[in-house]
């Protein structure tokens, strides 16, 4: 998985994402060279759904519904 600026060049690759205990840790690439391993606490994936209001919510589950506009 990919995420991208607003330019559309990778900012960051997902390889692989893992439960450890009660925590996510998220494995990948920075800027295609940088290795490196973030970690997502229970608490900040709290605050991460804070940051969302229902409208953004319910456009995250109609996400996986749409068709790329030609990456």
């Amino acid at each position: 998985m990919q995420l991208l600026t607003k330019d559309r060049e990778n900012l960051m690759t997902v390889e692989r994402i893992e439960r450890a205990g009660s925590e996510l840790v998220i494995h990948g690439e920075i800027m295609g060279t940088l290795p490196v391993r973030a970690v997502l606490t229970p608490g900040e994936a709290r605050k991460a759904f804070r940051l969302l209001d229902l409208r953004t919510m319910l456009f995250i589950g109609t996400l996986l519904f749409r068709r790329d506009r030609g990456v």
